[in-house]
C-alpha cells in the first residue's frame, strides 16, 4: 500500500487527510456507539411498554385454543408469533409460538387487564366483581375502596408482627441465651402472651382471605384471587398513549426499586444495583489512599535498585491475576481467618452463629480494593512521572521539605493521573461486582 508521501501530496493536504480520516473514524465510532444505545434502549424499553390484550382463538393439532394474550412477533419471514396468555388452567401465565395462518380470529379485549402480583406473577384476566367478607357482590368501581382497606389491615398486620411479635421474640432468645427452664413464669408468660398477639394476626388474615376478585378468561370458569395479593390492575388496552408513558415510568420505578422475584424473571434489580453502588463507593474510600500512598513511596522513596524493579513487576502482574483468585482469598483470609477472630474475641456470646465471619459487602469491598489497588498504583506513578524535574527542583531550591513538595507541588500536578486510576478502578470492580 502507498504511503501518503508516495500519493503526491503536499503538506497542507497531507494534514487535511490526515484530519479527515480522523474525524471520519472518530464519527463511525461515535455512530455505533449510539446505534448499540438506541438498540439496547429500544429493545429493552419492550418490557416497560404496555402491550394490549387480545382475545385469541388459534388451532394447534386439530384442537381450537380461546385464549387472552398478549402477542409478540417472534419470527418476521416466518410470520410467527409469541403468544403469553392466561386462561384457566394457566391463570398465571404461559407461553406458545403460533404462526399467523393458524389464527383463527383475533379481537382487542378492551375489558380485560392485566393484573400484577404481589409475588411478580402476571394474570390476563376480565376482572368480573368484587367479593367482602359479607359475602355480597361488590361492583368493581368498589375496588379503589376495597384496596384501602385491605392495606390498613396489612398495615395493622405488620405493625403488630414488627412491635410485638418481634419483642417477644427477642424477649424469649433472651431466656434461651441463660437457659431458663420451660416452665419458668416469664418464659409462660410470655408464651402466654405471644399465642394472644398470634391469634389476632390470624384472625386478621382471616379477614384478608375474604376480600376477593373474581376474574374471569376466554371460558365461563371463574377464579377468585385475594386482593392483598394484587399489586396492579391495568386495563391496558384501554390506554392512551400518554397513560402508556405513565405506566412505562411507573414499571421503571418498580424496576428499579423492587427486589427481584420469581427466580428474577420479575420484580426489579435494586438490591443488586444498590449492593454495587455501596461495595464501590467502600472499595473507593479503602483503595484510594493505600494505592497513592504506595505510588508515592515506589516513586519518590523508593531507591531505584533491583527490589524496587521486582515491585513495580509484581503490581503490574497482580493486575493480570483472574477475579476468582483475589474472591477465594477474600474468603479464606477476610472472612473465616478475620472475621472468625473477630467473632471469638468480640462475640462469642452468639457462636457459633457467626456476626463478622460470614460473606458481609465490607469484606467484599476490602477483596475488590486488593484487585483494583494496582490499576491505582499504576495509574499514579505514570501522573508523578510526568510531573516536571525542574518544578521538583524549584521547590527545593526555595526551601521545602520533601513532604511539602509532594503535598504542594506534585500532588496537583499528578492529580489527573490519580484521578484516572481510580475511575479505572471503579470501572473494574463494578464490572467484577456485576
Amino acid at each position: 500500500m502507498a504511503s501518503i508521501k508516495q500519493l503526491g501530496l503536499n503538506p497542507v493536504q497531507r494534514q487535511s487527510l490526515v484530519i479527515s480520516l480522523t474525524a471520519f473514524f472518530t464519527g463511525l465510532l461515535v455512530i455505533a456507539l449510539i446505534s448499540v444505545l438506541a438498540l439496547i434502549s429500544i429493545r429493552g424499553g419492550a418490557y416497560f411498554w404496555p402491550q394490549p390484550i387480545y382475545a385469541v382463538s388459534y388451532s394447534q393439532g386439530g384442537i381450537t385454543h380461546k385464549v387472552l394474550a398478549q402477542r409478540y412477533l417472534s419470527d418476521e419471514t416466518e410470520r410467527v408469533f409469541q403468544l403469553n396468555y392466561s386462561d384457566f388452567h394457566h391463570p398465571y401465565g404461559t407461553q406458545a409460538l403460533v404462526k399467523e395462518s393458524d389464527i383463527v380470529a383475533e379481537s382487542l379485549a378492551i375489558e380485560s387487564a392485566q393484573i400484577k402480583l404481589t409475588d411478580g406473577r402476571n394474570l390476563l384476566a376480565t376482572p368480573m366483581f368484587l367479593r367482602t367478607p359479607t359475602g355480597d357482590k361488590e361492583s368493581l368501581d368498589e375496588y379503589a375502596d376495597v384496596k384501602r382497606t385491605v392495606n390498613q389491615i396489612n398495615n395493622e398486620i405488620y405493625r403488630i408482627s414488627s412491635e410485638q411479635l418481634a419483642d417477644i421474640h427477642n424477649a424469649l432468645a433472651a431466656l434461651d441465651a441463660k437457659d431458663v427452664a420451660i416452665d419458668a413464669p416469664a418464659r409462660e408468660k410470655l408464651v402466654a402472651q405471644f399465642h394472644r398477639v398470634q391469634e389476632k394476626v390470624i384472625e386478621l388474615e382471616g379477614q384478608l382471605s375474604e376480600y376477593l376478585l373474581a376474574l374471569t378468561f376466554s371460558g365461563s370458569q371463574t377464579l377468585f384471587i385475594k386482593v392483598s395479593d394484587i399489586a396492579t390492575v391495568t386495563y391496558v388496552s384501554q390506554l392512551n398513549y400518554v397513560e402508556k408513558w405513565q405506566v412505562v415510568v411507573q414499571n421503571l420505578i418498580t424496576f428499579l426499586t423492587e427486589s427481584p422475584k420469581q427466580a428474577n424473571t420479575s420484580g426489579g434489580v435494586f438490591p443488586a444495583l444498590f449492593g454495587t453502588i455501596l461495595m464501590v463507593f467502600l472499595m473507593t474510600i479503602i483503595v484510594t489512599p493505600f494505592g497513592v500512598l504506595a505510588a508515592i513511596y515506589l516513586s519518590e522513596y523508593a531507591p531505584d535498585n533491583g527490589f524496587t524493579t521486582a515491585i513495580r513487576i509484581s503490581v503490574s502482574n497482580m493486575a493480570g491475576v483472574p477475579s476468582i483468585v483475589y474472591g477465594v482469598f477474600g474468603l479464606g483470609f477476610f472472612v473465616y481467618s478475620v472475621g472468625g477472630s473477630i467473632d471469638a474475641l468480640s462475640f462469642s456470646d452468639s457462636l457459633p452463629a457467626p456476626t463478622m465471619g460470614t460473606p458481609g459487602v465490607f469484606w467484599a469491598a476490602l477483596t475488590m480494593a486488593i484487585l483494583t489497588l494496582p490499576v491505582v498504583i499504576v495509574a499514579t506513578e505514570e501522573g508523578l512521572r510526568r510531573v516536571p524535574e525542574g518544578l521538583k527542583a524549584g521547590s527545593y531550591a526555595l526551601g521545602a521539605t520533601k513532604i511539602e513538595t509532594i503535598m504542594k507541588t506534585i500532588l496537583p500536578i499528578a492529580s489527573p493521573g490519580i484521578m484516572t486510576g481510580v475511575i479505572l478502578a471503579i470501572a473494574r470492580a463494578a464490572g467484577e461486582v456485576a
